[in-house]
């Protein structure tokens, strides 16, 4: 649910707190808040719209995004790594999310593909919950990467295309290989995670893994250390499962959260590196394409984020390889 805080400044006065949300700069309208079921707060205590704000209070909306009525083509440049009449590979770069949902109607990689296929404007269902009419925004995506996670994806240009992709990912005949780098050093050269990975009841928006129950999902990462540098490492990571957070959840719970993530991360103890971003890139993607008996394989490039941290990383500390 889309939200934002803001505290009145000293001096402000005294007026209805719908309207100084909406005389807020990139804040939402009032018309958006009551036709959005928006909720207000001030001084975390849920208040009517009408109620009177007052210098220092501490005003907090939440309001629900609701669905489009299509998804429109943009002109945002795409790194295509292959394409036939079936699919298109992409190296999607970091900050773009993959398909159109809640707070990211536009700028997404479905955006962008409905442009580079010369598609029209793809179509909401006029009826089903919101979940089921968004679901329709996202032609092609048969898997996905997080918004801040870089590298190969693969989308289906046609219907037929898109169920035998779908196939090739529900049966694990996918093989998906990513590097990052993370704080800390693994507890071996090599090594398997096997745990459930379940949404943290505290914080709706992460997860957690864990390997002594049995809710949630099963989830398994394969990992190897290319590299330590001081308290640093660069790690090759392969999926045997493709769960939401998994990399990122599965780094944390070996002790060595991925560095710039926001979620997982350690804060406060990145001091070389204050302003990282999330240092995961998915490198290599295996498969078989449509009407074809052999395994295609597709990179992307190392990003020049990683590389610029590497940098930084030789000149302070000795390169160290596990054994």
């Amino acid at each position: 649910m889309p939200s934002f805080s803001v505290q009145v400044p000293d001096g402000a006065e005294s007026i209805r707190v719908d309207k100084y949300i909406a005389s807020l700069p990139a804040a939402v309208s009032r018309s958006q808040l009551k036709s959005g079921s928006a909720r207000i707060f001030i001084n975390d205590t849920p208040v009517k719209f009408s109620a009177k704000v007052a210098a220092g209070d501490v005003v907090r909306a939440e309001w629900k995004d609701t669905v489009p009525d299509d998804i429109a083509p943009q002109d945002i440049p795409l790194n295509i790594l292959y394409e036939d009449d079936d699919v298109t590979v992409v190296d999607k770069s970091q900050g773009m999310t993959t398909h159109p949902a809640a707070g990211n109607w536009t700028g997404t990689l479905v955006n962008a593909l409905l442009f580079h296929w010369g598609r029209p404007a793809s179509a909401a269902l006029t009826a089903g919950t919101d979940a089921e009419r968004a679901a329709a925004f996202r032609p092609g995506i048969v898997h996905r990467l997080d918004k801040d996670t870089s590298g190969v994806i693969i989308t289906a240009r046609n219907r037929a295309s898109e169920a035998w992709l779908q196939e090739q990912f529900q049966t694990r005949r996918v093989k998906k290989e990513y590097i990052a780098i993370v704080c800390g050093r693994p507890p071996a050269a090599r090594g398997s995670i096997k745990t459930q990975i379940f949404r943290d009841p505290r914080h709706r928006k992460l997860f957690k893994a864990e390997s002594s129950v049995s809710k949630g999902k099963f989830a398994h990462t394969e990992y190897r250390c290319i590299a330590c540098y001081g308290p640093f490492s660069l790690m090759k990571l392969r999926l045997k499962t493709g769960r939401t957070h998994q990399i990122r959840v599965h780094m944390k719970y070996i002790g060595c959260p991925i560095l710039g993530d926001p979620l997982y991360g350690r804060r406060g103890k990145q001091e070389l590196f204050a302003g990282a971003q999330l240092m995961l890139h998915a490198y290599r993607l295996s498969l078989r394409l449509p009407q074809s008996e052999q395994f295609s394989e597709f990179k992307a490039p190392v990003p020049q984020r990683f590389k610029a941290v590497l940098r930084v990383l030789h000149r302070h500390y000795e390169k160290c390889i596990l054994t």
